[in-house]
């Protein structure tokens, strides 16, 4: 008797999983999110790595993947326009959108291409995800848009931002850039 009720409550959970799969919308595969990629490279032009974009839900999600960086703390921002040559102060100031100022510990900070510090050990290597609220690859909401008329670049210094200095941080020389490029 247990084994009739255990088949037939098994043929009944197998009739109501195919009829839930029958009744169940077919779906269209998602389009893939708007995204963005920036190849950094040294003052000398030697490629570093790259930086991915991708919108994500209420911002930009960023992908580092660098190396042949010096050791120590860096700053990273997005700069306000896209490019980087010469010396890198084509790419102008940060990107600051709605801010009026620098940094996470400004009264009116952050501004939109503020982003915290990263560590690199000797070995180089930078390998990190960052969420960016305050920013869009393509003007979703009203957050900054990145690939406007003059695009945008991102930066990293040679030293941490202390995240209240104005206009940057005291973050040091921009040692590498990259132009933010839709993919």
């Amino acid at each position: 008797m247990r084994r009739l009720a255990d088949a037939i409550l098994a043929v009944g959970l197998m009739i109501w999983l195919t009829a839930g799969l029958l009744l169940t919308p077919l779906r269209a595969e998602a389009a893939p999110a708007p995204g963005a990629i920036a190849r950094i490279a040294d003052a000398e032009g030697q490629p570093l790595g790259a930086v991915t974009l991708t919108e994500v839900q209420n911002g930009v999600l960023l992908d580092l993947d660098l190396s042949g960086l010096p050791a120590g703390w860096h700053a990273f921002h997005i700069h306000q326009t896209g490019a980087c040559s010469p010396d890198f102060t084509a790419a102008g100031g940060h990107e600051h959108g709605a801010a009026d100022t620098h940094g996470f510990f400004s009264e009116d900070g952050p501004g939109a291409g503020d982003m915290s510090n990263h560590w690199l050990a000797d070995d180089g290597i930078l390998k990190a995800q960052v969420f960016n609220p305050r920013v869009t690859v393509v003007g979703a909401g009203d957050r900054t848009e990145l690939l406007d008329t003059d695009g945008s670049a991102i930066i990293l210094h040679s030293g941490a931002d202390d995240y209240e200095s104005q206009p940057s941080g005291a973050a040091g020389a921009r040692i590498a850039c990259g132009v933010i490029e839709s993919l």
